[in-house]
């Protein structure tokens, strides 16, 4: 993914759009998909920007980094899965703490997500697609889409993300 800094013409708004690639912003511009939040103009080009220049790895230390997790971590849930069997050529190194707590912070955060969203299953793209133009109220969802169709919404300008964590579909849990 890429995000761009874009600007409309008309009300020189100023928001950023997440795509694919150079060429995928460019097809859904030629298309009229793209469009400002503010005034729907969708006179919209790429905005000037300055590179983003990440921090060497060297720059935060371990106990800098175990500051900033540990309030988060201490409201992670304690509870910690059994390990899977490595598959062949896997790993059995554990994570390091840091990472393991962050995980499970996500997973809380998803699991939060997720209680207000109603499962669609294999008719995500469908919705999600029903939704954006109108022909469905909008409600938060979630559901499965395969990676055809998830690249396809993306083309076409709507907003979707992936589960982070794997999901078991209602009714198939033990």
């Amino acid at each position: 993914m890429i995000v761009f800094d874009l600007e409309c013409r008309e009300g020189g708004h100023r928001f950023e759009g997440w795509f694919g690639s150079s060429d995928d912003f460019t097809r859904q511009q030629e298309r009229g998909l793209v469009n400002c939040p503010q005034c729907d103009s969708v006179d919209v080009l790429k905005a000037p920007m300055a590179p983003h220049l990440a921090r060497k790895g060297n720059q935060i230390t371990v106990p800098a980094l175990a500051e900033k997790i540990a309030p988060v971590a201490a409201q992670a849930p304690a509870i910690v899965p059994k390990a899977k069997p490595p598959t062949a050529g896997a790993t059995t190194a554990a994570l390091p703490p840091e990472a393991a707590a962050m995980m499970h912070v996500l997973a809380r955060m998803q699991a939060e997500a997720l209680k207000a969203s109603h499962w669609v299953g294999d008719k995500f793209a469908d919705d999600a697609r029903a939704m954006h133009y109108g022909d469905k109220d909008h409600a938060p969802i979630h559901g499965q889409a395969t990676l055809q169709e998830a690249q396809e919404l993306v083309e076409e300008g709507i907003e979707i993300a992936p589960i982070l964590f794997p999901l078991a579909p209602p009714g198939h849990v033990n």
